[in-house]
């Protein structure tokens, strides 16, 4: 079929969107419907395109195709562009496939000039509203085509009210108009060099291009990077005849949406102007009235009005936002496109239209973008708030908080204790500021990546972070954040937002979350739909009974030595890593034994039979060893004093001299996972032991386990037959000596290459596969991720060298062929080999639509991403049972 380039709207309609945009295919639709809609035309996308292939020229054909529509519209309106003594008026607006704030704003009144403004007001009789067209013509086509700074035609307005002694546009007069008129065209004679347009074939012709142009501009390109939204799709023009809210007290303009965009309520809601044109509304020059006052104003025309957004929006079976304008008492639609809402709001809507018969739940559940379900989880920021933005860092965790700054974590849990609100601010967190951070409302670094201790923490418990924040400069000994030349002081007030990365100067007004009925409906029917079970990652016994609150089907990672992050463990932790004989580390072993046996005892009750996942202890060493530098200075200083005792300097000595002995180069990639269990087996042995005794302990209390011990960082299949082994003998020991034999499996997390290469020998000894997709990203690609978010990953991305940041969405291509070759090749070996994922991608939609084509088990997240798992798990089954594709799926 040959590609279209020109299209009138009683010849299009939604068949159609993809060459008329999303506005051009609605306007084509409801003019077929016999709805009032005024007449016109849209350029298509395709011409779009065509447009920049030719070097951003318009071509003669397309000029010629243009000015065919043109003359069409002016047969069925009787008006002809330019006329002066009958003018046909147009507005040009932008009008992509997928609805993009930042494009060209609109164009009112094209076809006005010195001529045909003496036209329209001899036809109206009306020299007041004639001339308020022309100025408004002038100042929008100077602003959005000319690219003439608005401000310049504003001061000019502002000037003339003050003169005449009015507040608002309404009060001026023609002659008011007429001065304005010509003081614009002196502003676009300064500005670009020339006078204003009068041909009206050439007004047109800009403002096509100028509509083109837009596509690429800076705002539109950031927004389509933002939403994934494809730089090939181009936009549509929209070139449609005027009709004039502006003609006097019969007149007006407004928008409205079919049910509240907030709340979800089914009532119209929305606002109009009397006596005003377009952008009136939106540009806040005058305060808008509530769209049910117009019952009372215009009763005949609400009525008509509410009676169409009924019909649009049982024909799109969706809610719908509509602008429209009354001229002279008659009503004309103007736009209808479904309606942008809150998270709150798509639920409520979702459901309602499902018991309202509307929409089956399949579609109900293609109508919740999982990405919102944060907005409900977690507390927001009140979206009417005025925000004083200092600056942004990594989205670390979601959720919104407010507090006092504090700089240290003894002093966040004193403050705490006290009764106060605190924001901890650090460089980064290491695990002796562990109780700082659950002391604290949310958390700021400056330094680290989604993955960074302060990350993972907070995101477990559910606190907002944000990581990564390189323009604040934190010094911590004056107690000081610097942004930009702004000082914020200990004890200042902060809010972050965790959802965003925003950093916001004082308190900010917060909503807390409530989980609704219609939440735990939708939630209901996407377990109705999904093939993958959806587990948590939780390191105690709270997470996992919060992420159980939210659905979760099991525990998929148990990171282990989280558990040891609390202050009073980390002392024992580092007697077991810094000591030199097997006596010295088995004491602390049999101290840190107890404490581990309490934590998997609590998580085996709060997941109930629940499968439970507990990967073994796996950190790089550093994060829990004293700061190499900081103990050199003690020692230096402890040397250098008169009178230093001579102990208390030996040992520190000694401590600096084991810490320098464990140092290593590059320690992710170290003495860490199953290398740390291979060479000290008693450490992985105690851990074993007291899982195997918590799981006896809960079966002889009457409930059921399910222990599956995961084996890290396993490379090469004998790595995991030695653990395997391991894990065996001290199964047998517990259950000799407890008397209670214990169910349990035996696998591995896969997060190197060689692993995913070699699934077929490594599943020998596996009973079940975890992807860690972070590792395996950062080993896959050899990034670091701390290091590449923070330098150079924002601007790989800003310029495509990759489309998405890997560490938030799987890269299906690389990571995700490693990750299908390991199903495979484990399958191969042992066709039920359970198999999942358990890094951040497990929360993610993208990713989750991977993890069910690539055949997983299951996904496992933060408690809080657990609903989105489950509802995007369930669109995931939907596209590939041919169900439409869910809102936020753009390309």
């Amino acid at each position: 079929m040959s590609k279209k380039y020109v299209i009138p709207f009683h010849e299009g309609g939604l068949e159609q969107k993809h060459l008329m945009g999303g506005k051009g295919a609605n306007l084509g639709e409801m003019t077929k419907a016999g709805l009032p809609v005024p007449p016109g035309f849209t350029i298509t996308t395709a011409a779009c395109l065509e447009y920049y292939d030719a070097g951003r020229i318009l071509t003669d054909e397309r000029k010629e195709e243009i000015g065919a529509a043109l003359f069409s519209l002016e047969k069925q309106t009787e008006k002809k562009l330019g006329d002066p003594s009958d003018p046909l008026l147009v507005s040009v607006r932008s009008g992509a496939v997928i609805s993009m704030p930042g494009m060209m704003d609109t164009v009112l009144n094209l076809g006005l000039n010195d001529e045909t403004v003496q036209g329209l007001e001899r036809l109206t009789e009306n020299p007041r509203f004639a001339y308020d067209c022309y100025r408004r013509f002038i100042q929008m086509f100077g602003d959005v085509v000319l690219g003439i700074p608005h401000c310049r035609f504003e001061r000019v307005l502002q000037r003339k009210k003050e003169e005449q002694g009015v507040s608002t546009d309404t009060e001026l007069t023609a002659d008011d108009w007429k001065s304005v008129i010509e003081r614009f065209k002196g502003i676009v004679k300064e500005e670009t060099g020339n006078e204003f347009p009068q041909d009206p074939a050439e007004q047109l012709n800009r403002a096509i291009i100028a509509v083109f142009d837009s596509w690429n501009n800076q705002r539109a390109r950031i927004y389509r990077r933002i939403h994934k939204i494809s730089d090939d799709l181009g936009t549509a023009v929209n070139v449609q005849m005027m009709v004039f809210g502006n003609m006097g007290d019969d007149s007006g303009t407004g928008v409205a949406f079919t049910r509240n965009p907030s709340t979800g309520e089914k009532a119209l809601y929305g606002e109009y102007l009397i006596n005003a044109q377009g952008e009136d509304v939106v540009a806040g020059i005058r305060t808008p009235q509530p769209i049910s006052s117009l019952s009372e104003r215009m009763p005949a025309i609400y009525e008509e009005f509410r009676k169409i957004g009924n019909r649009l929006e049982a024909h799109y079976r969706d809610m719908q936002d509509i602008e429209f304008t009354i001229e002279r008492g008659k009503l004309y639609m103007l736009q209808t496109r479904n309606g942008k809402r809150t998270a709150h709001a798509a639920v409520k809507i979702a459901t309602d239209l499902v018991k309202e018969g509307v929409i089956d739940k399949r579609t109900a559940l293609t109508r919740v973008d999982p990405e919102q379900l944060d907005q409900i989880l977690h507390r927001r920021i009140d979206p009417k708030a005025e925000l004083d933005v200092l600056t942004k860092g990594l989205p670390a965790s979601p959720g919104a908080a407010s507090g006092k700054v504090v700089f240290d974590a003894d002093i966040a849990e004193r403050w705490s204790q006290d009764g106060k609100k605190v924001i901890l601010v650090r460089p980064e967190t290491t695990p002796e500021d562990i109780h700082g951070i659950v002391a604290s409302e949310g958390v700021l670094t400056s330094r680290g990546g989604m993955t960074s201790h302060a990350a993972v923490v907070a995101r477990g418990m559910g606190k907002p972070c944000i990581c990564g924040c390189e323009e604040a400069k934190i010094d911590l000994k004056s107690k000081e954040l610097r942004v930009k030349g702004m000082v914020v002081r200990e004890g200042d007030e902060l809010s972050i937002d965790g959802g965003t990365g925003r950093v916001i100067r004082g308190q900010v007004p917060l909503i807390d979350p409530e989980l609704s009925d219609e939440f735990q409906q939708i939630l209901a029917w996407a377990d109705e739909f999904r093939r993958l079970k959806v587990r948590t990652n939780a390191d105690n016994p709270e997470d996992s009974a919060k992420a159980r609150e939210f659905g979760a089907e099991g525990v998929g990672l148990c990171r282990t030595e989280h558990m040891f992050m609390e202050a009073d463990r980390v002392p024992l932790v580092r007697d077991m890593i810094l000591a030199e004989t097997a006596e010295e580390r088995q004491a602390a072993l049999d101290k840190l034994l107890p404490l581990q046996q309490k934590d998997f005892k609590g998580i085996f009750e709060a997941m109930s039979g629940l499968p439970v996942t507990i990967r073994l202890l796996d950190p790089p060493l550093h994060e829990f060893l004293p700061n190499q530098e900081e103990i050199l200075t003690e020692v230096v200083k402890l040397q250098m004093t008169e009178g230093a005792d001579p102990v208390e300097v030996k040992k520190k000595e000694e401590l600096l001299r084991k810490v320098r002995g464990l140092h290593e180069f590059n320690p992710m990639l170290g003495h860490r996972g199953c290398r740390l269990g291979l060479i000290h087996p008693e450490i992985y042995a105690m851990q074993v032991e007291a899982i195997f005794l918590a799981a006896a302990e809960v079966i002889q209390e009457g409930a059921t386990v399910r222990p599956e011990i995961m084996i890290p960082l396993v490379g090469h299949v004998n790595e995991l037959r030695e653990m395997r082994k391991l894990v065996e003998e001290m199964a047998t020991q517990v259950e000799s000596r407890t008397g209670q034999p214990i169910p349990y499996t035996v696998g591995t997390m896969i997060e190197v290459p060689r692993a995913a290469l070699t699934a077929a020998e490594i599943a020998e000894e596996a009973d079940f596969f975890s992807f860690g997709t972070n590792d395996l990203t950062q080993t896959t690609f050899g990034y670091s991720r701390d290091d590449a978010e923070g330098k150079f990953l924002h601007e790989y991305i800003h310029h495509k060298i990759l489309p998405d940041n890997p560490f938030m969405t799987l890269d299906t291509d690389g990571v995700g062929r490693l990750v299908s070759i390991g199903v495979k090749e484990g399958r191969r070996t042992k066709p039920a080999l359970k198999t999942g994922i358990c890094g951040e991608h497990g929360g993610e939609k993208q990713s989750i639509l991977f993890c069910h084509r690539a055949g997983l088990d299951y996904v496992s997240c933060s408690p809080f991403r657990v609903p989105l798992a489950r509802l995007a798990a369930a669109q995931a089954a939907l596209i590939d049972i041919g169900e439409p594709e869910p809102i936020g799926k753009t390309s």
